[in-house]
């Protein structure tokens, strides 16, 4: 087995100068990702995911653990980590002052990459996300996706070899959004390891081989979607949405003989069930006898936002 491309190893974060008074934002996390895989990262607001990635690109330093890339730590050579990777952060950083080719040859030459080569390099990455008839505008007169398309051209100009991408299609349109996973994904097909947060659910599900979830500064999860849907109650969810939902109901719920457990969310009652076709008559008896106004009811199978909801208790990333 090859040698992954990400190890990190008990990773810690404290602000704060008293370790008594100081904020543990990351407590001791361990992962490791694949080389070539699409690695999801994911966690509510507040969760430790920003601090955990600002330590891993360099940007951050670490209270306690390491990181290492290609076997190496890059607490102890952050210098030689850094041309091994690429980061497109969530906020535009282009400078806006310079055109979309300026912005690429002069990050690639901050790389040491010669300028034959960058020049070459330009010209496959403006043309591979659809920038070359504008590439000597300023990117200042660039439309979001545009902008969003040469960020990560220009993380791709000192060829890194794990790219960390940060919420990349926040406040895309759906199509600009369907463009730019059809280039993520053709990068990740030639070999480039992905390591993606994101806000949109649907994406780390259809995307990515492998999930991590963290929570309140902790690894809560890590696995394949298969595995980590694995960890909740039940893959068949009944959601009842009533008028005036008690708590008592939840325990009621469970006495039934088909019902694995159920919960309370987002105003709805949510009951995991046993089989994949239960039975609704039974279900809508139970109803009946409450004292509430049956509004709508659905049969579900269990997805990435269910692991979330169970795993962190909150249904926003």
């Amino acid at each position: 087995m090859s040698e992954p491309i990400l190890k990190v190893e008990n990773l810690t974060k404290t602000f704060g100068n008293s370790k008594d008074k100081g904020v543990k934002a990351v407590k001791g996390i361990s992962f490791e990702v694949n080389r070539g895989e699409i690695f999801g990262f994911l966690g509510p607001n507040g969760a430790g995911k920003s601090t955990s990635i600002n330590m891993i690109t360099t940007q951050l330093s670490a209270t306690k653990g390491d990181i290492y890339i290609d076997g190496k730590s890059i607490i102890k050579d952050p210098v030689s980590a850094r041309s091994k990777i690429g980061l497109v952060a969530q906020h535009n950083n282009l400078d806006r002052g310079l055109t979309a080719r300026e912005n690429l040859i002069y990050h690639a030459n901050y790389f040491g990459v010669d300028k034959e080569t960058a020049n070459k390099r330009a010209d496959i990455y403006l043309e591979k996300f659809g920038l070359t008839d504008r590439q000597h505008d300023y990117v200042k007169t660039y439309s979001g996706g545009m902008a969003q398309r040469l960020k990560i051209a220009r993380a791709l100009m000192h060829e890194p070899e794990i790219i960390f991408l940060d919420e990349p299609t926040t406040g895309l349109d759906p199509g600009y959004r369907s463009i730019l996973w059809e280039q993520i994904l053709d990068l990740n097909k030639n070999g480039a390891t992905i390591f993606l947060t994101t806000h949109y659910m649907e994406e780390p599900e259809q995307l990515c081989d492998r999930i991590a979830i963290v929570n309140e500064g902790e690894l809560k999860a890590i696995g394949t979607l298969s595995e980590l849907k694995e960890l909740i109650p039940s893959n068949s969810i009944i959601n009842i949405e009533m008028s005036d939902i008690k708590p008592e109901w939840v325990d009621q719920a469970k006495e039934m003989s088909e019902v694995k457990n159920a919960d309370i969310h987002d105003e709805q009652l949510r009951l995991y069930m046993d089989s994949s076709h239960p039975d609704f008559n039974k279900i809508l008896e139970w109803i009946n006898q409450l004292d509430a106004e049956l509004n709508t009811i659905s049969l579900t199978t269990s997805s990435l936002d269910d692991v979330f909801i169970h795993l962190t208790g909150k249904d926003e990333i």
